[in-house]
């Protein structure tokens, strides 16, 4: 994982894809969010998605996924290099998420994070809090989700 200071706003990290298989989704969708047009072929033909849709939900969990193997490759790449990791706060949330178009059984969607927000904590110095706005990019080049992501990131060099 990085530090605040190396990172600057519009740095952009590809986080990989994933493929929605109609398994999956139901098997998602039964568990965590059953509703007809996710556990159903006919249904989601019959629904305003025009064929099995993952949940929102499922699409967003993917992503996290994705977040959390991205920094544990950047960890482990900075341990290599002999250099301490540095290991991130918590989320105080997130805003603006959008299901901009469904995501079809069969669709890949590829995921992406690009900085849209540095700022110093006020209160914790030894602390910094990124803002980046998540993406996933369906297979046409299509944009399906997006929101934007806090988190308190560990400074280097805390000011204070």
């Amino acid at each position: 994982m990085r530090y605040f200071e190396d990172m600057q706003i519009g740095q952009r990290r590809e986080l990989g894809s994933f493929t929605f298989t109609a398994e999956d989704i139901k098997r998602y969708a039964a568990q965590f969010d059953p509703q007809r047009f996710h556990l159903s072929e006919e249904e989601g033909r019959k629904s305003l998605f025009g064929g099995l849709a993952a949940s929102g939900w499922h699409v967003g969990s993917v992503c996290m996924k994705l977040l959390v193997a991205d920094g544990q490759r950047q960890a482990a790449a900075a341990i290599a290099r002999g250099e301490k990791p540095a290991v991130w706060g918590p989320s105080p949330g997130f805003r603006d998420l959008r299901w901009l178009k469904p995501v079809l059984a069969g669709d890949t969607i590829s995921y992406a994070s690009e900085v849209e927000t540095l700022s110093a904590s006020g209160s914790r110095p030894e602390w910094g809090i990124v803002q980046a706005r998540a993406t996933g990019t369906n297979q046409r080049g299509e944009l399906v989700f997006s929101f934007v992501a806090s988190a308190f990131v560990p400074r280097r060099h805390p000011a204070g």
